[in-house]
C-alpha cells in the first residue's frame, strides 16, 4: 500500500511557523472511520474542524496549480455550430418562404411615413454612428484598460466579418438560387439592389471579439445602438430581413471563431480567489497541490499565497526542484487521488490543513459544464430509461453532487464524507475526506479480489440501492478496495454525482449490470456471477442478461473492454444461460436511435425527394384516371393471404403449440411494427416474442426463427424456377425471362462472385452465416424427422411469397399494365430483395425506388406510371396494414401474449 501523505514523513510545503506542531499521523494509528464490521458500516466520528487562523496571524498557503493560461471555451465552439446552423435556416427559409418573409418585412414598413415624421436624425447620420462610433468607443476603452491583445482580437473579427460577408456575397451572386437572391434583394430608387450589409458583420465580430456586454460599458452601449440602428433601417426600407438576419449570423461566427483560435482568459477560481473559496468552505488549508499526471506537473507552478497585510514567501524554480522547496520531495499523491482525478471532470486537489489533516478538494468550472450538458441532453435524446438527469446551472450541478453524496451516507454506504461547499467566481469547490490506505479496483490484482471483497462490493452497492439510490458511473476507479486493522475487506463507492434518488428500476439494474461487468474484467465470468449469487435474487439476475451492452456501460469500461479485446459479454450472457436455462438474454433495446438510424431517415428523405423530382405528376394523374379499383381491391385480399402463409410458417416449425389464431394476429402485428424497424426485423422479433412468451427458451425461440427465414429463402428460389417452368408453351428452356431481367441477373451474380475474391468480404460473410447455421441445423435435425411439419412450412412460405407476388401482378393490373407473371415475379422478388438490404425502416422509399427501376428496365413502363402502381402495390400491402396491425398489437398486449 502507498504511503499516506498524511504522514510526518509526507511534504506539505507549510509556510505557517506559527501554526503549532502537527499531531501524530502513524500509519499504524488506524483511522477513526474505520471501526465496523464486515457487511456493516458504521460511521466514525467526524473529522475535526480546523482552527481558523485569527485577524492578522500568519498563514501562509503553499498552491501548486496549472499556470492560468487562457483557455478554448467550448461554449464558444458550440456558438459558432449554432450560428451556421442559424445561417442555413435563415437561407432555407428564405427561398422556401420568401413570401413569408417578404410579406413581415412589408408589414414593418408600414411604419416607415409615420416613423420619417418622428426621427430628426438622417438615416446616414445614424449608419456613420454606428459604423464608426461604435469602434472607436470599444477599441477606445480597451487602450484605456491598456488590454492591447483584445484590441487585436477585437480588429481582427472585424476584419474576418468582412471578408466572409463579401465570400457571401460571392457565393449568393454565383451559386444562390434564384428564390434566395430574390429575398434577399430590396428595392432603393426603383432599382432592385442585394442587401447584404457588410458593415453589419464587421461589428458585430468586433463586438463579439472584444467580450461579453456585461464586462464593458462600450460594447453594451454599442450592442444597443447597433439593434437601434438595424430597426430602423427595416422599418424605412434600406436592407432586407434576411440579409440583416444572415449578416448578424456571419459576423457572430467570425467573432466566436477568433475568439475560440485565440482563447479567452480563463473565469474559474485560481490562486488566491480558490483559497479563499476553501476557507469559506470552513478550512485553513496550508497547502493545495493539483492532482495531475507526472507528464504534466513540470508545467505546473508554484505561489505563496499570504495572508493581507504580511509579505508572501518568495521561491524561484519549477516546484519539482530543491531551489523551489528546499529538497526534493516524493509525489503528494496515492493511487486513491489519482483515481478521483481519473473519474471526474473536475479539477483535483490535494489539501493538507493547518491541523496537517489530508482532505480531497473538488473543483467544479462552469465553462466545463457546457460538454458535460450536452452530453447529457445527447444521452437524454438517444437511451431509452437510462439517461442522466438534467442540471441547468453549476450550482445546481454542485448541489445534486452534495445531495447524492450526503445520502449515500446515510444510507450507510461507505463512501468519503463531504465536509464542506463554498463558490468562487465561475466554480463551485467541494471538500470531502480522504479515503487513505486503498486501492482503485484497477490497481487491486486478482489474487487480492477474494470472495468476501467480491461480496462486500456487492452490499454496498445494495445497500445504496436499497435507499432507492441508484450510481450510474460505476468504473473502476469509483470502486475503492481496502482493508480495516482486522484485515476484513473493505469497500468504497465514490463519484456519485451521476447518480439518482428515488431512482427508478431500471437504473438499478444498470448499476447491477455495470458492476458485474467491472467484476468480470478483473476476476472473469464464472466468480463474478458466483459472487452476486445469493445476494440477488435468481430473477434479477436473469434481467441483467438483456443489458449486458457496451452502450449500458460507463465509457471508461467501454475502452477497457475494447483494449482488452475480451468477449466478457457473451461469456456473461453464456453463464447466466447455463445457470439459468430458460434465462431469456436477448439484449434489451436501450438506444431510440443510433448513427444506423440517421443513415436510414436521410437515405428515405433522398430517396422520396428523387421520386417526387422525378415523376411527372400529370401522367399520375392521368394513370389513377383511368386505373381499374376492382383490380386495388384484389390486390389488399391476395396480401391478406401472407399473413395466413406466415402464420402456417411459425407454427410448423416452432417446438411449441401454437394457436392459429394468436400466431396469425401476430403476423398482422408485425405489419404495425414493421415502420420502425428495418425489413424482416420486426416480424423477426414478434416471432421471437411469441415463442418465449409460449415457453420455448431463448436459444430454442431463436433457431427457429432463423429456420423460418432459411426457408423463406430456399422457397423464393423454388417458386422462381416453378413460374418459369409453369409459363409459355414450352417449360423454362423455351419461356425465359425478358433479355434484359437475365442481363440484370447476370451482372449481379458477377458481382457478388467479385466480392467474394476479397478475404476481409468472405470472413465477413461467414461471422454472420455461421451463428445463424449454428442455431439452426440442431433445430432443423429435428424437424426432418417430421416431413409433415416440413410440408406445411414450405406451403406457408409459399403462400407469403406467393402473395406479395400476385398481389404486385393485380397492382400492376389495376393501371392496365400488361406485365408478364414471370418478369412481375422476378421484379419483385429482385427488387423486394435489393429494397429490403438498404436498412431503412419498412424499405420505405428503397422497395419503392428498386420495383420501380426494375419496371422500367424489365417491361419499359414510363416512370410515373409505375411509380403509381407500385405506390399502389405498396399502400394495399404495407400502409393499409399498419393501422390493422395496431389493433392486433393491442389485442395481444392485453391478452399477454406479446
Amino acid at each position: 500500500m502507498p504511503t499516506s501523505p498524511s504522514t510526518p514523513d509526507a511534504p506539505t510545503h507549510v509556510d505557517a511557523p506559527d501554526a503549532g506542531p502537527a499531531p501524530d499521523a502513524s500509519p499504524d494509528t488506524p483511522h477513526p472511520s474505520r471501526t465496523h464490521d464486515v457487511g456493516a458500516y458504521v460511521r466514525g466520528p467526524r473529522l475535526a474542524r480546523p482552527r481558523l487562523p485569527e485577524p492578522g496571524e500568519p498563514g501562509h498557503v503553499r498552491l501548486i496549480d496549472a499556470p492560468s493560461n487562457r483557455v478554448r471555451r467550448p461554449q464558444d465552439a458550440l456558438g459558432i455550430v449554432l450560428a451556421l446552423l442559424g445561417i442555413a435556416l435563415v437561407i432555407l427559409l428564405t427561398i422556401f418562404a420568401h413570401a413569408t418573409t417578404v410579406g413581415v418585412q412589408q408589414d414593418v414598413q408600414g411604419f416607415s411615413r409615420l416613423l420619417a415624421q418622428i426621427l430628426t436624425l438622417p438615416v446616414v447620420l445614424l449608419e456613420g454612428i454606428v459604423t464608426l462610433g461604435a469602434p472607436l468607443m470599444v477599441l477606445g476603452e480597451l487602450l484605456w484598460r491598456r488590454n492591447l491583445r483584445q484590441v487585436v482580437e477585437s480588429l481582427l473579427a472585424a476584419g474576418l466579418g468582412l471578408l466572409l460577408a463579401l465570400l457571401t456575397y460571392v457565393a449568393v451572386t454565383t451559386f444562390g438560387a434564384v428564390s434566395l437572391i430574390a429575398g434577399l434583394t430590396i428595392s432603393i430608387g426603383g432599382q432592385p439592389t442585394l442587401s447584404l450589409p457588410a458593415y453589419v458583420a464587421a461589428i458585430v465580430g468586433m463586438l463579439v471579439g472584444a467580450g461579453p456586454r456585461t464586462r464593458r460599458r462600450s460594447v453594451a452601449w454599442s450592442w444597443n445602438l447597433l439593434w437601434f440602428t438595424l430597426a430602423i433601417y427595416l422599418i424605412t426600407g434600406q436592407v432586407s430581413l434576411a440579409g440583416v438576419l444572415l449578416m448578424l449570423l456571419v459576423g457572430r461566427v467570425a467573432g466566436l471563431t477568433v475568439r475560440y483560435v485565440s482563447g479567452v482568459r480563463s473565469e474559474r477560481a485560481h490562486g488566491p480567489t480558490l483559497v479563499d473559496g476553501v476557507r469559506r468552505a470552513g478550512f485553513e488549508p496550508t497547502a493545495l497541490v493539483r492532482v495531475r499526471d507526472l507528464s504534466d506537473r513540470p508545467h505546473d507552478v508554484v505561489q505563496d499565497i499570504a495572508p493581507e497585510g504580511t509579505a508572501p514567501l518568495h521561491r524561484s524554480g519549477p516546484w519539482w526542484s530543491g531551489s523551489a522547496l528546499g529538497t526534493p520531495e516524493p509525489s503528494p499523491f496515492d493511487e486513491a487521488t489519482l483515481a478521483l482525478m481519473r473519474s471526474s471532470d473536475h479539477r483535483i486537489y490535494s489539501m493538507t490543513t493547518a491541523e496537517r489533516d489530508r482532505l480531497d478538494v473538488v473543483v467544479l468550472d462552469g465553462e466545463r459544464q457546457v460538454v458535460g450538458m450536452l452530453a447529457r441532453t445527447w444521452r437524454s435524446l438517444r437511451m431509452r430509461g437510462i439517461e442522466g438527469r438534467s442540471a441547468i446551472s453549476l450550482r445546481q450541478i454542485a448541489e445534486r453532487a452534495a445531495l447524492l453524496q450526503y445520502s449515500a451516507q446515510a444510507a450507510g454506504v461507505r463512501t468519503p464524507e463531504l465536509l464542506g461547499v463554498s463558490a468562487a467566481d465561475d466554480s463551485m469547490i467541494l471538500v470531502q475526506e480522504h479515503v487513505d490506505g486503498s486501492l482503485p479496483l484497477r490497481d487491486v490484482p486478482e489474487l487480492v479480489l477474494d470472495d468476501a471483497t467480491l461480496a462486500e462490493c456487492w452490499r454496498q452497492l445494495l445497500r445504496a440501492h436499497d435507499a432507492g439510490l441508484a450510481h450510474r458511473s460505476l468504473t473502476a476507479d469509483v470502486v475503492l478496495v481496502g482493508h480495516d486493522p482486522d484485515g476484513q475487506p473493505e469497500v468504497w463507492l465514490t463519484g456519485w454525482e451521476n447518480g439518482d434518488i428515488a431512482s427508478a428500476e431500471l437504473a438499478r439494474r444498470v448499476d447491477l449490470t455495470q458492476m458485474l461487468a467491472l467484476l468480470a474484467l478483473r476476476v472473469g465470468p464464472e466468480r463474478a456471477l458466483a459472487s452476486v449469487t445469493g445476494l440477488v435474487p435468481d430473477d434479477e439476475i436473469e434481467a441483467l442478461g438483456p443489458l449486458l451492452q457496451t452502450i449500458a456501460l460507463p465509457t471508461a469500461t467501454r475502452e477497457e473492454i475494447r483494449r482488452s479485446k475480451s468477449d466478457v459479454l457473451d461469456r456473461l450472457r453464456d453463464e447466466i444461460v447455463a445457470r439459468l436455462p430458460e434465462a431469456n438474454v436477448e439484449p434489451l433495446r436501450l438506444v431510440r436511435f443510433g448513427a444506423r438510424s440517421v443513415i436510414t431517415a436521410v437515405l428515405a428523405i433522398v430517396a422520396v425527394s428523387v421520386l417526387v423530382t422525378k415523376i411527372k405528376f400529370d401522367q399520375i394523374t392521368d394513370a389513377v384516371s383511368q386505373a381499374n379499383p376492382w383490380w386495388a381491391v384484389a390486390a389488399f385480399a391476395i396480401g391478406c393471404l401472407t399473413w395466413l402463409g406466415a402464420a402456417l410458417a411459425l407454427m410448423a416449425f416452432s417446438p411449441a403449440r401454437l394457436s392459429l389464431w394468436k400466431t396469425t394476429l401476430t403476423q398482422v402485428a408485425a405489419s404495425y411494427v414493421s415502420i420502425a424497424a428495418p425489413a424482416g426485423i420486426g416480424p423477426a422479433a414478434l416471432n421471437l416474442r411469441l415463442l418465449t412468451r409460449a415457453g420455448t427458451s431463448g436459444t430454442l425461440a431463436a433457431a427457429s426463427v432463423g429456420l423460418v427465414q432459411v426457408a423463406q429463402i430456399v422457397v423464393t428460389v423454388v417458386i422462381l424456377v416453378i413460374l418459369a417452368a409453369a409459363t409459355g408453351d414450352g417449360g423454362l428452356l423455351r419461356q425465359l425471362p425478358s433479355a434484359t431481367v437475365l442481363v440484370a441477373l447476370g451482372i449481379v451474380a458477377a458481382l457478388v462472385a467479385s466480392m467474394f475474391l476479397v478475404p476481409g468480404v468472405r470472413r465477413w460473410v461467414g461471422t454472420k452465416i455461421e451463428p445463424l447455421v449454428t442455431q439452426t441445423w440442431p433445430r432443423l435435425s429435428t424437424i426432418l424427422s417430421s416431413p409433415r411439419r416440413i410440408m406445411i412450412g414450405l406451403a406457408g412460405n409459399a403462400l407469403m411469397s406467393l402473395g406479395y407476388i400476385f398481389a404486385f401482378a393485380a397492382s400492376l393490373k389495376a393501371f392496365g399494365l400488361d406485365v408478364a407473371i414471370i418478369d412481375s415475379a422476378v421484379i419483385y422478388l429482385l427488387g423486394n430483395t435489393a429494397g429490403a438490404a438498404v436498412p431503412v425502416p419498412g424499405g420505405i422509399g428503397a422497395v419503392e425506388g428498386a420495383l420501380t427501376l426494375g419496371l422500367q428496365l424489365t417491361a419499359g413502363v414510363l416512370p410515373a406510371v409505375g411509380a403509381t402502381a407500385v405506390m399502389l402495390f405498396r399502400v394495399t400491402t404495407f400502409w393499409l396494414r399498419i393501422p390493422i396491425g395496431a389493433i392486433a398489437m393491442r389485442i395481444l398486449q392485453h391478452s399477454g401474449d406479446l
